[in-house]
């Protein structure tokens, strides 16, 4: 059994590694900021050994000093899940959260000579197209938004430091394998709202694009696995993807299979204007969906070799019928509503 801290504990992610965790042994003190309601992906809630409040933007996490050096010493590993995954913030907030927040995990680490196991994105690959390997240098420029630059340099940070580390890579988190189920909507799912629900019918995208959605599940037990196992994946970078990338064209297919909603109208990147839009549309566009556009206009292929012998875990199908769990779950709750319109 570790004594684990784990950052962001009251995340989508975090919550769901926190109870698996636990579930398998451990104690976790669970590090929370604004939001001291920890949860299960099912929404049951999660009771870890302690609850502390902090902020890993300060140094010390915003403590004092000795309760910085009481919580550093009575750990085993520290897991940093926290960060801002927002993609319409400025460049100061993601290097205080994103990059400072992990250079003030490094220094907990530090501080109680103990591993971190950083949670990172696999699109620290910037906007590369082709195989994408875990052993690959993380490029200094090239990244779609500044939460990607954020993530990359905090990666940087984090090897060049003097701490074990592993690095584990989700790619685009959404719903459970099974039932598709999430409990919070955010980020991703508010574009694909306003693109299933028909407010966005147009979005930029190379006909080769794919989408790489990877389950909640697969994440947070990649994650559990890894740290388990920290001193043989030492120094790695592990991919915590999906088995088999979306096509554009699939995810269309996926929205028009559902009757009520619009299968969106993809268009060449060369040929996109989001000025000749309608009014509503273009702002919407502007303010939410476009944000999202580039991964329309990407095709990297995550290779997770090295993941899935740490883990021993494979990603389950994420072809039509997982999409169409995804949508599913969204309806259920009511996440996505859309008028009847004809089926294609």
């Amino acid at each position: 059994m570790l004594n684990i801290f784990l950052t962001g504990a009251a995340g989508l992610i975090g919550g769901e590694v926190a109870a698996r965790l636990i579930a398998a042994g451990h104690s976790v003190t669970a590090l929370v900021h604004n939001n001291r309601d920890i949860l299960a992906n099912d929404g049951s809630p999660v009771a870890p050994a302690a609850i502390v409040a902090g902020d890993v933007s300060k140094p010390l996490f915003g403590w004092e000093k000795a309760e910085w050096d009481r919580l550093t010493a009575s750990h085993d590993l520290l897991i940093h899940c926290a960060a801002t995954v927002r993609f319409d913030l400025d460049d100061e907030t993601y290097r205080a959260v994103n990059t400072g927040g992990a250079a003030n995990a490094v220094e907990f680490a530090r501080s109680g000579d103990m591993p971190i196991l950083h949670v990172s994105t696999a699109y620290v690959c910037g906007t590369r197209n082709g195989p994408i390997l875990e052993a690959d240098r993380v490029p200094d420029s090239g990244f779609a938004n500044g939460y990607e630059a954020s993530k990359a340099a905090a990666e940087k940070l984090v090897r060049s430091s003097d701490v074990p580390f592993a690095i584990a890579r989700p790619s685009i988190v959404v719903g459970e394998s099974e039932g598709g189920r999430i409990r919070q909507f955010d980020t991703t799912y508010a574009a694909f709202k306003l693109i299933a629900e028909g407010r966005v019918r147009h979005m930029p995208a190379r006909r080769d694009a794919t989408l790489d959605f990877v389950p909640l599940d697969h994440v947070a037990a990649g994650i559990v696995a890894l740290a388990g196992n920290m001193r043989r994946a030492n120094g790695g970078a592990y991919h915590l993807v999906s088995a088999r990338p979306v096509p554009v064209g699939l995810f269309t297919d996926a929205i028009a299979s559902f009757a009520q909603f619009h299968r969106p109208q993809l268009v060449e990147p060369d040929d996109f204007d989001p000025a000749v839009l309608p009014a509503l549309e273009r702002r919407l566009y502007k303010r939410v969906a476009g944000l999202y556009a580039s991964y329309f206009q990407r095709n990297p292929e995550f290779d997770d070799r090295a993941a899935q012998e740490m883990t021993g875990l494979v990603c389950p199908p994420t072809g039509l019928e997982y999409l169409q769990r995804l949508i599913g779950h969204c309806i259920e709750t009511g996440f996505l509503k859309g008028e009847e319109v004809p089926a294609e």
